[in-house]
């Protein structure tokens, strides 16, 4: 049990994707921070609140009953983590609308707490939106812990809000206080578009979305080793990205069956809007979910995996072994797993413990690519 304690309450809250022995919180001092800087300075009950980037619901559970409460991030497993921890709390699922950081929040805002994404774009992005949303004499509060607060994130909230005052650091963390100013609107650089050279594509990248300035190193070494002309099979680009995986599959394999599955909203438009570029009205199912977990078992003849080695600022391997995992629920007996990882990941001994086969696709200094069979 990981209980949360803030001036607001105490809250018993889960981490998503959930795992035994949880070594992780699914809070920090800078939501701690936040809250208890807020109970201070005093919330009226009927004041419109916006959260952005809520890692897992410790500041919208806190908040919900006492402000009429907005959460927006672009995690699908926030979420649902969100979700889970109203419920574990006994607060209602009323209490907090959530809008998907692919959407537009609809304010005026009396006050934005904003906890300061890993992709500065992001946030970039969520600043740009915000103009014409923030009500008269609208507070805007950023947080985050020290080491994960770039001098760069403190210049996009002048640039875009207004003056800045930092706090003095408590447990690590600090909170910038933003004085909303008369701002013009600004014309938002994202998304942003590149062009793939074989197959010519041009690729459109929401401001979330990983290496959204060009083709990132592990995709391009998959690429030319992608299966063509295999017939009619049911194929998933599991963590899609802007889809390039799945589109580029698609196009050289004209009777399969595609499903493009992302946890990052910002990627699902991303990929659902590149798809109809490349594919225009093919049949494609593109969805927001926690991988491959809402996907019928045994109903997969092939899954498609660039697997990331990070879930926010945390580093690890956690999230490509659940890849793995449920690839291999999703995948029908003989079906494959084609993953590309770093040499290091050492990813060839992970699949080998849950599939029959494993065998090396092919190898650039850096990458290994590889298919696993159930």
């Amino acid at each position: 049990m990981a209980l949360f304690t803030s001036a607001f309450a105490q809250l018993d809250l889960l981490r998503q994707p959930e795992q035994a022995n949880e070594p992780l919180q699914a809070f920090d001092a800078a939501d701690e921070y936040l809250l208890n800087h807020l109970h201070g300075q005093g919330l009226a009950a009927d004041s419109r609140v916006l959260l952005l980037n809520d890692h897992f619901g410790a500041l919208a559970c806190s908040l919900a009953g006492h402000c009429r409460l907005t959460s927006s991030g672009d995690s699908h497993l926030g979420f649902i983590a969100l979700q889970k921890n109203l419920e574990r709390n006994r607060l209602t699922a009323d209490s907090v609308t959530f809008v998907p950081a692919s959407d537009s929040v609809s304010g005026p805002f009396d006050l934005v707490l904003i906890r300061v994404p890993k992709t500065l774009a992001l946030l970039e992005e969520q600043l740009i939106r915000l103009h014409g949303q923030l009500a008269p004499g609208a507070r805007v509060i950023a947080g985050a812990m020290l080491k994960h607060l770039p001098r760069s994130a403190g210049e996009l909230l002048e640039k875009y809000i207004g003056p800045l005052q930092a706090s003095l650091a408590v447990k690590k963390a600090r909170l910038l206080f933003v004085t909303p100013a008369d701002k013009p609107a600004v014309r938002s650089p994202y998304p942003t578009r590149y062009q793939l050279e074989q197959p010519p594509l041009q690729l459109l990248n929401h401001a979330n979305l990983f290496c959204r300035e060009g083709l990132d190193i592990g995709t391009r070494a998959m690429l030319p080793h992608l299966p063509r002309s295999l017939g009619p099979l049911r194929v998933a680009d599991l963590g899609c990205g802007n889809g390039v995986l799945g589109i580029v599959f698609a196009l050289a394999n004209p009777a399969a069956e595609l499903t493009l599955v992302d946890e990052s909203y910002m990627a699902v438009q991303s990929a659902a809007q590149n798809w109809r570029a490349a594919l225009g009205q093919r049949p494609v199912t593109i969805r927001a979910d926690d991988g491959l977990a809402g996907q019928a078992a045994e109903s997969l003849d092939l899954v498609l995996c660039n697997p990331p080695f990070h879930q926010q600022q945390v580093v690890g391997d956690l999230l490509a072994w659940r890849m793995f995992t449920q690839a291999k629920a999703a995948l029908v007996r003989g079906g494959e797993l084609w993953i590309v990882g770093n040499r290091h990941l050492g990813y060839h001994g992970k699949l080998k413990r849950l599939f029959r086969g494993v065998e090396q696709v092919a190898a650039t200094p850096k990458f290994v690519i590889l298919k696993a069979i159930k």
